[in-house]
């Protein structure tokens, strides 16, 4: 059996933690790695789409960096309990015209007894703003551990 640590139930610690491992994948940008994350049979919520399957999360997510591009994320833990985790999080890209935005969201998540997600639900709110407003300015991939966080961003 696949198991994904840390494992629930969660702790400050492990829930933290939980949450810096799901940015890292998704600022990986590559949907056949973030997948191994969710269950099998995951659910999920992404904005208006209704998803099942790593198959169908691994399309979504194909399709949404051949559209959001210079994808940059960052997640902040929002409250935890036994298995499941909640965050707030903010993401900046552009679209191939060059129109930059800041992405807000809340997710909810649950996950089964070998810490993977089984539920994903995400509301997300996408704001243009100017290339001069962008605060996410590392270099594609992971954020750096020195880089600031959503509270200290103000965000």
């Amino acid at each position: 059996m696949e198991t994904r640590p840390p494992l629930p139930p969660f702790t400050l610690e492990t829930a933290i933690q939980k949450v810096r491992l799901a940015e890292d994948g998704w600022n990986s940008r590559d949907p056949a790695k973030i997948v191994l994350a969710y269950s099998p049979d995951t659910n999920w919520r992404n904005r208006a789409e209704f998803l099942q399957g790593r198959a169908e999360a691994q399309a979504l997510l194909e399709r949404k960096w051949a559209r959001e591009l210079d994808y940059r994320l960052i997640k902040e833990l929002w409250a935890y309990t036994g298995n499941r985790i909640a965050v707030r999080f903010v993401y900046e890209w552009h679209d191939d015209a060059g129109n930059w935005f800041r992405s807000h969201g809340n997710e909810n998540w649950e996950f089964d007894e070998n810490g993977l997600m089984t539920d994903r639900h995400a509301s997300i709110n996408d704001k243009p703003i100017k290339a001069e407003e962008r605060k996410f300015h590392w270099p594609l991939g992971r954020r750096p551990d020195d880089h600031p966080g959503l509270t200290e961003l103000g965000l």
